[in-house]
């Protein structure tokens, strides 16, 4: 008998397997001008256990375009003079900050957030749990690139940038991450958002929460059941979450400032109407000239790029903020395939991909997400994968709802 039913246990088991890699991706996109705003894309399921049917109210971690709302942050404090875009970081965080192979060369914020700071990841280094702090993981060599320096002009994506930058915000404030964010910049914009579901997200926003699936069809993330998760930060090993002793500025890596963003797809398009608006009463018109300008651009030979390759993928970036559709020797960045200069970000983590995407001449964007991307996805005529490529030409030509 006993045996009966572990055979059915497993034949229900696989079953189930097959039903969740069967379901189709969750996937939203909404579309949106200076003032108004359309969903042109909502299908699959944000919740397959469920049976949730996904929505554009429903928040997502939207991986790397959380780079660019930290950068609204640092923004607001540089709006603020509290925070200087050329000085050196080791000022503010009260230690040098130095790669060992170039120690005459500062670091800035504006080098950290146009991805020149000469930081690199060594795999995920950019992940520092609770009890440990940013200046030790800057004693590893792995961080550090010893081939080019600070400030050369050499472009590598970096998710470690983040963590520094948000301790940086931390000193200056004393705030925690999470909860400095929510101030400065979520709640002003009113949006129903967080970074690592700290300070920000209502009660809805974890009901609602979208679960992400790899294309295997096994669960990636954020499976809450409508509820908080019992730790929002990263821990080592054997010790507790008790957030009660941090002191702000000892490790910004924490709520994840470079990808820990949960945010619905009608709240981040109003982020895109902000850019539409070109930070219009929230920004001052330098500050958004500062963000938005070309920090980096691609000269065919100054680009690691994200995958250790000059792909093709980054060809011009600002402050935390992707350019896309300039052309160039080398460039495939026009994912909408129409040569029109796109600002925003792009996102990619646990099978998501995501993008805000606005056309600083017309004020038009899109704000999308799609799942189950398998991380060998393969690429359209783009450097972006076929299904984001598919995801841009359906909202386009799907009529507004």
């Amino acid at each position: 008998m006993r045996a009966l039913l572990f055979s059915l246990f497993l034949v229900l088991a696989s079953a189930s397997a097959s039903v969740a890699q069967a379901a189709p991706p969750a996937t939203v996109a909404v579309a949106f001008d200076a003032r108004s705003m359309r969903t042109v894309l909502a299908e699959g399921e944000a919740d397959r256990a469920a049976h949730r049917p996904v929505t554009a109210s429903d928040p997502v971690r939207i991986a790397s375009i959380s780079k660019l709302v930290t950068a609204l942050g640092v923004m607001r404090l540089v709006d603020q003079r509290r925070l200087d875009l050329d000085r050196d970081v080791s000022d503010y965080l009260g230690f040098p900050v130095r790669n060992p192979a170039f120690p005459d060369r500062k670091i800035t914020l504006r080098l950290l957030l146009s991805h020149q700071s000469s930081l690199r990841d060594g795999d995920d280094l950019y992940i520092i749990p609770l009890g440990m702090t940013l200046r030790q993981r800057l004693t590893d060599p792995a961080v550090w690139d010893p081939g080019h320096a600070p400030g050369s002009g050499w472009f590598h994506y970096t998710n470690l940038n983040f963590p520094v930058v948000a301790s940086v915000m931390e000193r200056v404030t004393g705030e925690r991450f999470d909860v400095l964010m929510s101030r400065l910049v979520l709640k002003p914009l009113k949006l129903d958002a967080c970074f690592n579901w700290g300070a920000g997200c209502s009660a809805e926003a974890f009901r609602r929460a979208v679960v992400l699936y790899r294309d295997n069809g096994e669960l990636a993330r954020d499976n809450l059941y409508g509820l908080p998760p019992p730790c929002p930060v990263v821990v080592q090993e054997g010790a507790a979450c008790d957030l009660s002793t941090y002191r702000p500025g000892d490790n910004g890596a924490l709520f994840s400032p470079q990808g820990g963003l949960r945010i619905a797809m009608i709240d981040l398009a109003k982020l895109g109407q902000l850019l539409a608006r070109r930070g219009a009463g929230f920004l001052s018109p330098r500050a958004f000239a500062e963000l938005t300008g070309t920090a980096w651009q691609f000269n065919g030979s100054n680009d690691l790029g994200e995958d250790g390759t000059a792909s093709g993928f980054f060809c011009s970036y600002g402050l935390a903020l992707h350019r896309i559709g300039s052309g160039g020797s080398g460039c495939h960045d026009d994912l909408f395939a129409d040569r029109r200069r796109r600002i925003g970000h792009a996102g990619d983590a646990y099978g998501l991909k995501s993008g805000l995407w606005v056309d600083p001449v017309t004020g038009k964007g899109l704000a999308y997400f799609t799942t189950s991307v398998a991380a060998a996805a393969p690429t359209g005529r783009s450097a972006f994968t076929a299904r984001e490529e598919t995801v841009v030409e359906r909202a386009g030509s799907a009529p507004f709802r």
